[in-house]
């Protein structure tokens, strides 16, 4: 590790959104290695633009180069975890003062990608932008934030493209919202063009590939039959903890969850963390793993210097910020208002957050292409 041998030792395994903010905060005060699989952090809130708008695909993929200033990222994988140790896939073996558990989750491509390598992940990216495009007509299996944002993206790239949204659910955007949330979603979807088939699931999946451009027909469980060119799956998040094991498995839950306290230690752990998608204490989006990050931050400084109190996180209200296109959408803020789609454009539709990220890591212009 890099750093004096006189600091604490703290190893963040996973260089996701709750990663890389908790290490960019301890970098200087503590030893910080940051081990993380990919080449390259992954930007995911950006991940279906990229599909639709291939010049946007090489600003999701950012650098860590210049994340940390004294710590040290190291491309690797966790295997093994216990609570006391990390083991490596390389086979190297660290025995941290503090562990941060913060692998985050899977989830269908292409809201993300789990390819190592950012050069396999552009080209899957661009094979998928090239069937897309010459598709007619889209189904997306699912209604929720993913298969709305998507179904708006495809839509303002391709405004005579027919989609259709599909889902066992009785409405769109299952969750703690507000309804007239729903109702501006429906207005707009509306306004798009965009199908909805749902209240029944299919029968069976459709037999090409997820992505793969071929003609298909799917029937659903009422007897609706429908017929299309390419499908994408927009559902299954699973939590990655995987690499779990010995008295660490006792805080894993029956669906990969993580239990934490409010001090987002794992529980049964004084010296272990858990972060974002893996910690069974909030929803999984990528703002509430940045706001966990700073409070864990924080209460290891706290348990490091053996001074003060930590902080406990409290769970956010339901807040979403769901664009629909560059100009569209809308979203439910924390004092539970509507949001407008100028709003949403504002925030997150027009750059899709990337300058944001890269600013936290550390990117100087010519590493991140500007947004146009």
């Amino acid at each position: 590790m890099n750093g004096s041998a006189l600091q604490p030792s703290v190893v963040v395994i996973g260089g996701g959104y709750a990663g890389i903010n908790l290490a960019k905060a301890l970098d200087g005060h503590a030893d910080v290695t940051l081990v993380e699989p990919k080449d390259a952090f992954v930007h995911n809130i950006a991940a279906l633009r990229s599909v639709v708008q291939p010049d946007f695909l090489p600003r999701m993929f950012l650098p860590y180069g210049h994340l940390l200033g004294r710590g040290a990222v190291v491309r690797d994988r966790a295997v093994r975890v216990d609570g006391r140790t990390v083991e490596l896939a390389s086979g190297r073996r660290l025995v941290p003062d503090i562990t941060v558990l913060a692998t985050g989750s899977s989830y269908p491509f292409p809201a993300k990608s789990d390819d190592v390598d950012t050069a396999a992940a552009i080209g899957r990216y661009s094979a998928a932008h090239r069937n897309l495009e010459r598709a007619g007509r889209v189904m997306l299996l699912g209604a929720g934030a993913v298969g709305l944002e998507f179904a708006g993206e495809i839509a303002a790239a391709w405004p005579g493209k027919e989609i259709v949204l599909v889902d066992q659910a009785e409405q769109i955007l299952p969750g703690p919202y507000d309804q007239r949330l729903r109702d501006e979603i429906n207005r707009q979807l509306q306004e798009l063009g965009i199908g909805q088939l749902l209240g029944s699931p299919l029968t069976a999946l459709p037999g090409p590939a997820a992505g793969e451009l071929s003609a298909f027909s799917v029937s659903t469980a009422a007897g609706t039959t429908l017929e299309a060119d390419i499908w994408f799956r927009c559902y299954g998040m699973a939590p990655q903890t995987g690499y779990v094991a010995g008295d660490l498995l006792a805080a894993r839950t029956a669906e990969g969850y993580l239990e934490v306290t409010p001090e987002l230690r794992v529980v049964g752990f004084e010296n272990v963390y858990a972060l974002g998608d893996i910690a069974a204490i909030d929803a999984n989006k990528a703002g509430i793993a940045g706001r966990q990050a700073a409070i864990a931050a924080g209460n290891i400084l706290v348990q490091l210097a053996g001074d003060g109190e930590p902080a406990r996180y409290t769970p956010s209200p339901p807040v979403i910020i769901l664009p629909l296109g560059p100009t569209g959408g809308s979203g439910q803020l924390p004092n539970g208002e509507i949001a407008s789609a100028e709003m949403i454009s504002r925030i997150k539709g027009q750059d899709m957050m990337v300058s944001r990220y890269a600013e936290i890591l550390n990117l100087p212009g010519s590493l991140h292409p500007s947004v146009p």
